[in-house]
């Protein structure tokens, strides 16, 4: 690519579900730990919190979307969390199950959900890497 073609990646603005019902959308995920960062129901749309970052997943009402289980395959997005093991059991008793056991990867364990509408949701721990987590 020549210069004039260019361009660079400067990180993420925010990861967009599409979701059928805002209000819904919003209960359930704010029972899965998210904050809400700001909500516009004019507009159809809400910024979740992901950690201190500034980029977060911003839910977008679709009329047209109906609750769906989730695809397979289907795209994820995973964030990472403390502990994955524990996050599932928290999400559990929220009322979210998980869709599989917590499994282990190269860099720690994962636990992945889904919304009603079919978007699916990884919390991943790195306790097997512990120098590359956040905190």
């Amino acid at each position: 690519m020549s210069d004039d073609q260019s361009y660079d990646l400067l990180g993420f603005d925010h990861v967009l579900l599409p979701v059928g019902d805002l209000g819904d959308a919003v209960g359930f995920y704010e029972r899965a730990g998210f904050t809400v960062a700001f909500r516009f129901d004019e507009g159809g749309i809400a910024s979740l919190k992901a950690g201190g970052e500034t980029p977060g997943v911003l839910l977008r009402r679709e009329e047209a979307l109906a609750h769906r289980p989730p695809p397979w395959p289907a795209t994820r997005v995973w964030l990472e969390v403390p502990d994955a093991r524990a996050t599932a059991g928290r999400l559990a008793a929220a009322g979210i199950p998980p869709l599989d056991a917590p499994f282990a990867g190269a860099t720690g364990w994962t636990v992945e959900i889904a919304d009603p509408w079919g978007n699916v949701l990884g919390f991943t721990d790195y306790s097997k890497r512990p120098e590359l987590a956040r905190r």
